[in-house]
């Protein structure tokens, strides 16, 4: 086994050892709470740029799965886990993680306190780290982690160019891609939308080219307020009133542009069994979730009704734009794995488009 380290920017220093791809990379240090879903996590686009740290103590035990993943090819910079099972029982499993690693570029690190890094970062929130073979790192170094910082990071996961699944006599749903997980277009399909997806690129007018009959803002990395474009465009769709339904990232971003803010969390939410509270009945939700900033309550402008909030921290998690034909919620309704109690709000959307 290779040894290697991963170090914090606080300056500590916690020992590992190597598996997947070789190499050593920098990047910004987060933790994913999921006891299952790890093919599901490294898949996901929303990690573009991060180190993540699974607090699930076993990873691998079920193997690789392709018919499991949310994009082709991982977006995460490196993925740190305190044991990868080397012998996965499954009978749907097509490899082990080490190789999947290794085949993907992806650097891995195993053997480091898990529990003690995730603590670290709970008290003094989200911060860069670099695994590398050294246990120190030069003035160099210490510069680029100080600075690293995720940037571009939609424009790098976003699809090249417009692809369509779903049955084609079915109603045209566009979905703009800011680094969209597969299930979001699964579960349009399986409700017999004919989905047109769109690269985070396009404009108002070539979206409506398409003459959907809804769109949806998919997830996606990132800061939200860095997206001056997007935000601009989806600022001229909101004037036509399509049935919009904002997912994550997208729920940030259409907040952005109906007037409100967002800001940066300590840590995050990141992982599965997420409670958030319906404000309309009261009810708790089991959710999965991925992400690093919020929507601010206190800036939503009239007429924006506050829907969901986080049961834990209080931050809103969904906001309902009647005025813009639109809702939008922070969580992921399509998760899988991981809880799927809020998948009715596809269904909301689908009753929308047939009112």
């Amino acid at each position: 086994m290779q040894k290697a380290y991963l170090l914090l920017e606080n300056g500590a220093v916690f020992p590992g050892f190597r598996f997947g791809a070789e190499g050593d990379v920098t990047g910004e240090l987060v933790f994913s709470t999921s006891m299952t879903g790890y093919l599901e996590t490294i898949t996901d686009p929303s990690f573009f740029g991060q180190i993540v740290l699974q607090t699930f103590p076993l990873i691998g035990n079920y193997g690789v799965i392709p018919a499991d993943f949310e994009s082709k090819t991982p977006k995460l910079t490196a993925y740190v886990v305190k044991e990868w099972c080397q012998d996965p029982s499954n009978f749907r499993s097509e490899g082990n993680l080490d190789t999947f690693l290794k085949e993907k570029g992806v650097v891995g690190l195993f053997g480091v306190d898990t529990r003690a890094i995730t603590k670290i970062i709970r008290e003094q929130g989200v911060m860069n780290a670099r695994i590398q073979s050294e246990p120190a790192l030069t003035e160099e170094q210490k510069e680029e982690l100080k600075h690293y910082k995720v940037q571009g990071a939609v424009a790098a996961v976003t699809c090249s160019e417009v692809a369509m699944t779903g049955p084609a006599d079915g109603k045209r749903v566009a979905l703009w891609d800011f680094g969209a997980k597969e299930n979001i277009a699964r579960e349009l399909a399986k409700r017999n939308f004919r989905v047109i997806r769109v690269p985070a690129s396009a404009t108002a007018e070539e979206i409506l080219s398409y003459a959907p009959e809804g769109l949806v803002l998919s997830n996606g990395p990132g800061d939200p307020a860095e997206n001056t474009g997007i935000i601009q465009e989806l600022k001229k769709l909101t004037e036509h009133r399509l049935p919009t339904f904002g997912i994550c990232l997208g729920h940030q971003l259409l907040a952005l542009a109906l007037g409100a803010k967002t800001g940066r969390l300590k840590y995050g939410h990141r992982g599965a069994n997420q409670p958030v509270r319906d404000l309309s009945t009261g009810r708790l939700y089991m959710t999965s979730q991925n992400h690093g900033y919020a929507v601010l309550s206190e800036t939503l402008p009239d007429g924006a009704k506050e829907s969901f909030v986080n049961a834990n921290d209080f931050t809103c998690e969904g906001v309902d734009w009647t005025a813009h034909n639109a809702f939008s919620v922070q969580f992921h309704p399509e998760a899988c794995a991981g809880p799927q109690d809020t998948g009715f709000l596809f269904d909301r959307f689908a009753r929308m488009l047939e009112d």
